[in-house]
């Protein structure tokens, strides 16, 4: 089962990209794997699934070592500052830095270990309260500020929209990360490159894909609904 949601995601991302001239290519299928056992995961990596998104860090802390080394772990949830330092040498991206706290942190762990940490900036851009992120006209200060810490590597910027029973209603929302993503690229800010595009779910990662995402979080769509214990 898993391996045919796989296929059918991967069919729909190469049909929106067909749909605006897009290479599918440009687009990475990060499988949101939170709450399901590795055994789902292994069906997911079988069917040639590499990258795979968390939402908590001791799910990641449970799993590194059962999955084999070229899997890429990603942290898509909120992360608290006292956790950075677990899984800092352990993930490919974290697409939630959303304070000049937390990437201060994540600096100073990373400085530890000697390596370079690839981030996005999470933006709320449909200003949702019970969403982490910052403001869109937020982004560009905290950026040039962020971009002083060496052990940073500014990928780019991440979303999570509204949910929406009709995923055109959230098209305006990832017009508007891209604008963004553009205006900070022309900025030619050291140590930052907007090459990364983390937008849409499930319920709306064609319209992502249709408006520049380079990578979606599709969690449900291949694991089906998630178990809360």
């Amino acid at each position: 089962m898993i391996a045919e949601n796989l296929q059918q995601v991967r069919n729909n991302i190469k049909r929106a990209c067909e749909a605006v001239g897009r290479d599918p290519d440009e687009v990475t299928l990060v499988a949101v794997s939170k709450t399901k056992p590795v055994e789902m995961l292994k069906e997911a990596y079988d069917a040639q699934t590499r990258v795979f998104g968390e939402n908590k860090v001791q799910e990641i802390m449970d799993k590194y070592d059962r999955l084999p080394d070229d899997v890429q772990w990603h942290m898509i949830g909120h992360l608290q500052r006292n956790k950075v330092k677990y899984i800092v040498d352990k993930v490919a991206m974290i697409h939630s830095v959303d304070s000049l706290r937390l990437a201060e942190t994540i600096e100073q762990e990373a400085a530890k270990h000697d390596i370079r940490v690839p981030v996005l900036v999470e933006v709320n851009v449909a200003q949702e309260d019970s969403k982490f992120g910052l403001k869109v006209d937020e982004v560009l200060p905290f950026i040039e500020q962020a971009a002083q810490l060496p052990h940073l590597e500014i990928k780019g910027l991440m979303t999570i929209a509204p949910y929406v029973e009709n995923p055109e209603n959230n098209r305006e929302i990832f017009r508007q990360l891209k604008k963004l993503s553009v205006d900070i690229e022309d900025k030619n800010i050291n140590n930052i490159t907007m090459s990364v595009l983390s937008m849409g779910m499930t319920g709306d990662y064609e319209v992502a894909v249709q408006e520049g995402a380079t990578m979606v979080r599709v969690g449900t769509g291949i694991f089906g609904e998630r178990n809360y214990l």
